[in-house]
């Protein structure tokens, strides 16, 4: 019997792969444990769209966070913080700052976890890396002031 895997099965196959198995071992285990499907001609061209669907999706994700990408390189977030007594930042501009300064100066929300950055320690203009998804990466420039 054919069956279509609708999740992957150590030893057998990855999600998507259409196997030839044994009858009891397909419907007993497989189909029984939401493993297969049993591979008809109507199964298997409802996968297929359901593919066509999801990587259109993607693509639209994709066109929109590339979209977000340019708006947020060609941005220049200000951010001020106290000085110390030698001339130096009072503590330090972290992740969850630059997160709220965004929201704040331009109302585009990003999660503090998106942004790879160290902990800034001195006044002046900084590069920070923002991870958006599906590998697409934006370079926010950061101008730190002292008051």
């Amino acid at each position: 019997m054919k069956v279509l895997l609708i999740k992957d099965v150590k030893s057998l196959g990855k999600k998507g792969e259409i196997k030839e198995v044994k009858e009891g071992y397909g419907r007993n285990f497989l189909i029984a444990k939401g493993f297969a499907k049993l591979a008809t001609k109507e199964v298997i061209k409802e996968w297929e769209e359901e593919q066509k669907k999801k990587a259109e999706l993607e693509a639209l994700e994709i066109a929109e966070l590339k979209k977000e990408k340019e708006v947020l390189e060609n941005l220049t977030i200000n951010i001020t913080k106290k000085l110390g007594s030698n001339g130096h930042l009072y503590g330090a501009v972290t992740k969850e700052d630059i997160a709220e300064a965004l929201k704040e100066q331009t109302k585009i929300e990003i999660d503090k976890k998106q942004i790879d950055a160290k902990n800034i320690k001195s006044v002046g203009e900084h590069t920070v890396d923002v991870k958006l998804g599906h590998s697409i990466h934006a370079k926010l420039k950061i101008n730190v002031e002292g008051k």
